[in-house]
């Protein structure tokens, strides 16, 4: 597009030099010579395409040559004419091609400030990453650690708990060289996953489960996982922030095979999604984008003024998976 640009402010200098040569020396009575109707728009381009300094010589080199070949064509040129003509010519493209480098300019420090905001976003969610995974080292010292040792206290020579020392001892090996080998959760470990995360927000949550019969949903990766308890904390988050004091909230989960759904829902004074500006994180990175990042997943909004908020959050596990 810049190439384009630069192309159409040097061709039509060019072109008003060209005209020279192809004139025939006739002059003519009211009328004005084509070139000289779109300066402006020219210089526009120039804007589009060069620096403001550029853009503004080429708005005067433009408009010069413009008005002058147009003054020299009528039939007894008056001098005293010309300069009412330029002073026009001049101001009147100055105005558009200001307006088009501060709308440029304005451009680019939307872009910058979005790229910024992204990149703020990426590290929040890289710090919420670290704190997931101290959690899931705190959990794996309460779980495993503090068994083992409390077991070895009470039974220092059974075999078992020579084992499970020696899992535990396995674990935070794992943990420690990034060779953790926890690459599914059965339901069991999914509920807890996400009833974990909605308790944070909401100790009182309403959480309601639902899974098919015959139904293995180990085929899920614990990081989409935990991905989606994110999603899911984010909507409870809004949802205990906007829907009022008295709102009541639940979340129901409903598993497959190949298909996870995690709904929150209130009863608050909900709000138009269509409203939501496109700089408000919290639906855009937190929700959406996280769902987005997922293979199979995705977010869907509802709510409306005076009728809650419903969040659904889908997870289908690919073909390839489900072959």
């Amino acid at each position: 597009m810049k190439r384009a640009a630069s192309a159409n402010a040097l061709l039509y200098v060019v072109v008003i030099l060209l005209w020279w040569p192809a004139w025939n020396g006739e002059h003519v009575t009211d009328f004005t010579l084509w070139i000289s109707n779109f300066p402006g728009v020219a210089s526009l381009a120039a804007a589009a395409a060069w620096r403001p300094a550029a853009a503004v010589v080429h708005l005067f080199v433009a408009a010069t040559l413009a008005q002058l070949t147009n003054h020299i064509i009528r039939t007894s040129p008056t001098t005293h004419l010309l300069v009412p003509d330029l002073a026009f010519a001049w101001t009147f493209c100055a105005v558009f091609v200001a307006a088009a480098v501060m709308a440029l300019r304005t451009g680019r420090v939307l872009d910058a400030t979005i790229a910024t905001t992204h990149a703020a976003a990426a590290g929040a969610a890289a710090a919420e990453a670290k704190s997931v995974e101290r959690e899931r080292f705190d959990a794996l010292i309460h779980d495993t650690v503090m068994s083992t040792l409390l077991a070895a206290s009470r039974n220092d020579a059974d075999p078992s708990v020579i084992a499970q020392a020696r899992r535990t001892v396995e674990r935070l090996d794992e943990l420690r060289s990034g060779t953790d080998h926890e690459t599914s959760f059965d339901f069991d470990g999914i509920l807890a996953q996400l009833r974990s995360a909605a308790s944070e927000v909401d100790e009182n949550i309403t959480f309601e489960t639902a899974l098919s019969v015959g139904s293995d949903p180990s085929g899920y990766a614990p990081d989409s996982i935990r991905a989606m308890a994110g999603a899911m904390a984010e909507a409870l988050r809004n949802s205990v922030k906007h829907a009022g004091s008295s709102a009541r909230r639940s979340v129901t989960v409903t598993a497959t095979t190949t298909h996870l759904e995690v709904v929150v829902a209130d009863d608050g004074v909900g709000f138009d999604p269509s409203s939501v500006e496109t700089h408000r994180l919290g639906i855009t990175v937190s929700i959406r984008g996280r769902m987005r990042q997922l293979d199979g997943g995705s977010a869907t909004i509802r709510s409306s003024p005076g009728r809650g908020t419903s969040v659904t959050l889908t997870l289908s596990l690919p073909a390839a998976v489900m072959t």
